[in-house]
């Protein structure tokens, strides 16, 4: 699995199992779990208080699809690099509002390996080179000139 150095990260998913899923994953691979959050109001306080780097953010959550409201608010207020989670990419905006980045569920630990190092790289040093394969790339990001074509 591909490593980086460890990243503060919070994962907002309100199915259960899979949020105990990602938690263990990212803990193997060396990062700190900062919290789980189940909606908008619970993402938000988490990330006041806990400072993370990079978030895992679903679409759709018990509030109804606030994964984006949740995504701009964690990257404008907070700088967190945010990768959105999905298993309906039809319903992600063309931009991917205020994420880096796009993971197609279901996925596999090297995917997610992949995706926090590179959002704690764009994160730590604007860096966007060398996306994971299985990652989709936010398009505004490749049109402000970030990243090759």
């Amino acid at each position: 699995m591909l490593q980086c150095s460890p990243l503060k990260v919070l994962v907002v998913e309100d199915q259960a199992l899979l949020a105990m899923e990602l938690e263990y994953v990212l803990r193997e691979l060396g990062h700190q779990v900062v919290g789980c959050a189940q909606d908008f109001r619970s993402a938000e306080m988490l990330a006041e208080t806990a400072e993370p780097e990079v978030a895992l953010v679903d679409l759709n959550l018990r509030d109804g699809p606030s994964g984006p409201r949740i995504a701009d608010a964690l990257h404008g207020r907070f700088g967190v690099a945010v990768i959105f989670l999905t298993a309906n990419p039809e319903q992600v905006s063309k931009g991917l509002d205020g994420a880096v980045a796009l993971m197609l569920k279901p996925f596999d630990p090297e995917t997610l390996a992949g995706a926090v190092a590179f959002a704690g790289r764009f994160r730590r040093e604007g860096r966007l080179d060398d996306p994971p394969i299985k990652l989709r790339i936010a398009p505004r990001l490749r049109d402000i000139g970030q990243l090759p074509g």
